[in-house]
C-alpha cells in the first residue's frame, strides 16, 4: 500500500490555499511531500489559512495540525539568512516536482526560482499557483479566490434571480481551478520530464482554471441554451426542477429531476398533479412548477421526504452538513471519511484498484524533521549543526 505516486519526491514551500491543498493530494497519493516552513510557523492550526483566535468557538481548541498538511514532513528554512536558499535548493535537487504560491518575482528573489533550481537539477517540475497568473497587467495584484472568479466569468452566474452573486465558498479558484489543475499540470510535466529530461514551469492561475471549468457553460451559450441573466437556467435555480427546498422542519431537500423519467418519478412521489401546465421544459411554466413544488415539499419534514424518495431515480437528496454528511450510510459505506489523529476529514480521492495508498497520517510540527531531511539531501551532522547555529533552520 504505498499509493500509485510512490517513489515521486516533492518539495512544497509553505503557503495557503491551493499550493498546501496540491500537495496534500500528491501525498495522499503517496508521494514523498517535504513542506519547507517558515521558522516562524505557528505549530497548529492557528495558522493564516484558519480562523482567529477570535472568530474560533471558545470550545475548540488550535493545537492540531492542519489538514491540508497530512502525509507530509516539514523542515523549518529561514530563507532571508544566508545560506536558506542553498538548503532548499539541494532539496530541490532530489526531487521530482517543487510547489510554490508566492507572488512573481519572490521565489527568485528568495534565491529558489526555477532557472535557479535547474542549475542543479534540470529536470525539476517547477509548479506555480498565482491568482492571476504570471504575465498580463493583474499578474502582480493582490486578490483571492472571489476576485479570480469574478474576472473569469464564473461568479456571475452563481446565485439566484434578483440576488447578488453568491460565492461557492473558495472551492472555484483555489482548490478547483488552483490546486487539482497544479496537481495536473505537475504530474503531466513529470511525465514529459521523464522522456525529455528536462523540466519545466506550470503556470497554474486560479483564473484561468476557473475559466476552463465554466467550459460546458460557454458552450452552452454558444447554442442559444444559456443566458446571461443570473437564475434563469437549467443548473443556475432557474429550472425549478434543478434546485432546492425547503421541508416543513426548515432543512432542506436537493432535487436534480433533469430528464423527464427523472422529473416524472419526482411528481409521482411528490403526489403532484402538474398535468395542467403542458411541457415543463417551457421557461413559461417555471415559475407555477416551482410554487407547487415548494407547496408540496413545505408539507413534510427532511427526514420523511429522505425515506420516500429512497431508492428511487427521482434524483432527491437530502442536504447535508459537514457533520451530517459523515454520519451518511453510503458514505460510510464508501469510507468517504477518514480519522486522521483522531479528528475526521475527507479521506483521500480518488480510489486506485491496484495500488491504493495508505491511510493518510497527521501533519507535523513544522521543522519536526529537519535532521533527516537534510541527511537525504546530502548533509552531513556537522553541516546540519551549523545550519541550526546559524538560524537557517529551525
Amino acid at each position: 500500500m504505498a499509493g500509485p505516486l510512490a517513489g515521486v519526491r516533492v518539495v512544497e514551500l509553505a503557503g495557503v490555499g491551493p499550493a498546501p491543498f496540491a500537495g496534500m493530494v500528491l501525498a495522499d497519493l503517496g508521494a514523498s511531500v517535504i513542506r519547507v516552513d517558515r521558522p516562524d510557523a505557528p505549530a497548529s492550526a492557528a495558522a493564516s489559512s484558519a480562523p482567529s483566535a477570535a472568530d474560533r468557538p471558545a470550545d475548540q481548541p488550535a493545537d492540531h495540525p492542519e489538514m491540508m498538511n497530512r502525509g507530509k514532513r516539514s523542515i523549518a528554512v529561514d530563507l532571508k539568512r544566508p545560506g536558506g536558499a542553498e538548503v532548499v535548493r539541494k532539496l530541490a535537487a532530489v526531487a521530482d516536482i517543487l510547489l510554490e504560491g508566492f507572488r512573481p518575482g519572490v521565489a527568485e528573489r528568495l534565491g529558489v526560482g526555477p532557472e535557479q533550481c535547474w542549475e542543479i537539477n534540470p529536470r525539476l517540475v517547477y509548479g506555480r499557483v498565482t491568482g492571476w497568473g504570471r504575465t498580463g497587467p493583474l499578474s502582480g495584484a493582490a486578490g483571492h479566490d472571489i476576485n479570480y472568479i469574478a474576472l473569469a466569468g464564473a461568479l456571475a452566474h452563481m446565485g439566484r434571480a434578483g440576488s447578488p452573486p453568491t460565492p461557492p465558498l473558495n472551492l472555484v479558484g483555489d482548490f478547483g481551478g488552483g490546486g487539482m489543475l497544479l496537481v495536473v499540470g505537475a504530474l503531466a510535466a513529470l511525465l514529459e520530464a521523464r522522456r525529455s529530461g528536462k523540466g519545466q514551469v506550470v503556470d497554474a492561475a486560479m483564473t484561468d482554471g476557473a475559466a476552463l471549468l465554466m467550459t460546458m457553460t460557454h458552450d452552452w451559450a454558444a447554442r442559444g441554451m444559456w443566458s446571461d441573466r443570473r437564475g434563469s437556467n437549467l443548473l443556475d435555480t432557474g429550472a425549478p426542477f434543478y434546485d432546492v427546498y425547503e421541508t416543513a422542519d426548515g432543512e432542506y431537500m436537493a432535487v436534480g429531476a433533469l430528464e423527464p423519467q427523472f422529473r416524472a418519478e419526482l411528481l409521482e412521489r411528490l403526489q403532484a398533479d402538474v398535468s395542467d401546465l403542458g411541457d415543463l421544459r417551457d421557461p413559461a411554466v417555471w415559475p407555477q412548477l416551482r410554487s407547487r413544488l415548494t407547496e408540496a415539499f413545505a408539507a413534510r419534514t427532511r427526514r420523511e421526504w429522505t425515506g420516500i424518495f429512497a431508492g428511487s431515480d427521482a434524483c432527491v437528496t437530502p442536504v447535508l452538513t459537514m457533520s451530517e454528511a459523515r454520519a451518511h450510510p453510503h458514505n460510510r459505506a464508501r469510507s468517504l471519511f477518514a480519522e486522521v489523529g483522531g479528528r475526521p476529514q475527507p479521506a483521500p480521492a480518488p480510489r486506485f484498484s491496484r495500488t491504493p495508498p495508505p491511510p493518510p497520517v497527521p501533519g507535523p510540527l513544522p521543522g519536526a524533521d529537519a535532521d533527516p531531511i537534510l541527511a537525504e539531501a546530502g548533509f552531513t551532522p556537522g553541516e546540519i549543526g551549523r545550519l541550526r547555529e546559524a538560524g537557517v533552520i529551525r
